[in-house]
């Protein structure tokens, strides 16, 4: 079956008379367990939950590895880096990758004594630093730049220097890009964004190559306490099944729109893989079956991207993307992304796209065209 059916059913049990599709949470904390504790399904909710095991098995599904759900995105990064390094390891991480992933490197990592080398993922340059490394951090389209590198060549060479691959797949989701068929080892996702896509969770996952991380993945998980809330998971499950015509409906809406905002004189520069002059589109189109639901707008200055999001009455100003409400935000708020002041990261949702269009081009209204 094709993926847009699979992910409908991703995890369902089988069919059994007067049962829901798919079972509701299971709140519990402990579970019942006489004699061995070896001997029951579940014992505790921190090492293992009926919940989880479904969407889990979901996950595995879809992303051709086993996979392990956690709290959070950030989480799931975190069990990777934790799962990976140790003293003396050193790991390449994106100059552009998103910032909680460097912080946490930067900020906690280091001090154990990892080496941490950056370098910017257009044209893959992480490629030149590669010998060495015990870790290869990927992040493609890369938030919020959205430039893209080739995951097949960089597996292709870390594989000759004997390190490993972990890609954050967050922006454009299993359904667009699968990292593990690429050759990756770990794929990586903040299931708060488009897996789930309603702005109404905190979820993340990590997917493997090979079932021995696994363990070591779920260990982690263990002993951190990164374990996520039934309602959350289940909400995630549910969420899979329209997953594919979320994504059907917001990746046309953000094709659409950077085709118009591209001729618009209010704007400097409009990013997305999706576009056929993009400097990502030849290496995007190689490896994603869809560009993604993000845009990348650059106006000239803070007062003009302000003005553009005060206009607006369809985008919603927050952070986070891939939900099903248009979103935007100045992402130099931050300070952390290393783009303009005028940049605005722009997550298109899947209202009409006349109405859409409309509301951008009323809200350009407000903001001073750019001289040639």
């Amino acid at each position: 079956m094709q993926i847009a059916t699979r992910v409908t059913r991703a995890g369902i049990p089988d069919a059994a008379q007067g049962a829901p599709f798919l079972p509701g949470p299971v709140f519990a904390a402990p579970f019942h367990a006489a004699g061995e504790a070896k001997d029951a399904a579940y014992v505790y909710a921190r090492t293992g939950h009926p919940t989880w095991t479904r969407y889990e098995m979901a996950l595995t599904e879809l992303e051709g590895g086993q996979a392990c759900v956690f709290a959070s995105g950030m989480a799931a990064v975190a069990a990777v880096f934790g799962a990976v390094l140790r003293p003396g390891d050193r790991v390449v991480l994106p100059a552009d990758s998103y910032f909680g992933a460097r912080a946490l490197v930067d900020g906690f990592f280091t001090q154990m004594g990892v080496t941490v080398v950056k370098a910017p993922t257009a044209g893959s340059a992480q490629m030149a630093h590669i010998t060495g490394a015990r870790l290869v951090w990927l992040e493609t389209p890369s938030n919020p730049n959205l430039d893209v590198c080739d995951i097949a060549a960089v597996v292709a060479q870390a594989r000759d220097h004997g390190a490993l691959v972990a890609v954050d797949n967050t922006t454009a989701t299993v359904l667009s890009q699968q990292p593990l068929a690429l050759g990756a080892d770990f794929s990586v996702a903040s299931d708060t964004k488009a897996m789930s896509g309603h702005s109404d969770l905190l979820l993340g996952h990590v997917a493997v190559r090979e079932p021995a991380w696994l363990e070591r993945i779920v260990e982690w998980r263990t002993h951190v306490g990164a374990t996520p809330g039934p309602m959350d998971v289940w909400l995630a499950h549910r969420s899979l099944a329209t997953l594919d015509v979320r994504l059907e409906r917001q990746t046309a809406n953000a094709l659409a729109l950077a085709t118009y905002l591209r001729s618009r004189p209010e704007l400097i520069a409009v990013r997305y893989p999706g576009l056929p002059d993009d400097p990502a589109h030849d290496i995007a189109a190689r490896q994603m079956t869809r560009f993604g639901t993000v845009l990348g707008l650059t106006f000239a200055d803070r007062a003009a991207a302000e003005a553009f999001l005060a206009h607006a009455t369809l985008i919603t100003e927050a952070t986070s993307f891939g939900g099903v409400h248009t979103t935007a935000e100045r992402r130099m708020r931050w300070g952390a992304d290393g783009v303009s002041e005028g940049f605005v990261r722009l997550s298109v949702g899947v209202e009409h796209i006349d109405d859409l269009l409309a509301d951008v081009a009323q809200a350009l209204s407000s903001v001073s065209r750019v001289e040639p």
